[in-house]
């Protein structure tokens, strides 16, 4: 489906799932969890060189609004994407943002 085609809700869920990860910490969550990607806060926060705490809100945030999914293997909460195409985005984007 092109983007030209979709249904004002289907425009409004676009627009809410944009405004969502339109935020640094969020997109580079976004893109650790591309391809399949699963990680735990710890990992995560880590990874991206910020507080744990700052890493659990943005989880809290894209998981709240559908983005990332989570599963518990004993102790650990495991993250990852929920919806299938986001790292196809972001490369659109960052091709955008390179010029």
């Amino acid at each position: 489906m092109k983007f030209n085609e979709l249904n004002p809700e289907m425009l409004e869920r676009a627009s809410g799932l944009l405004k969502t990860i339109a935020h640094p910490a969020r997109l580079a969550i976004v893109s650790l969890l591309e391809n399949g990607n699963r990680l735990s806060v710890s990992e995560i926060h880590r990874s991206l060189g910020m507080e744990q705490s700052v890493a659990s809100r943005h989880l809290v945030i894209l998981k709240d609004r559908g983005i990332l999914s989570s599963e518990r293997e004993g102790r650990n909460i495991y993250y990852y994407l929920k919806i299938s195409g986001l790292g196809d985005m972001l490369g659109c984007l960052a091709g955008c943002c390179s010029g």
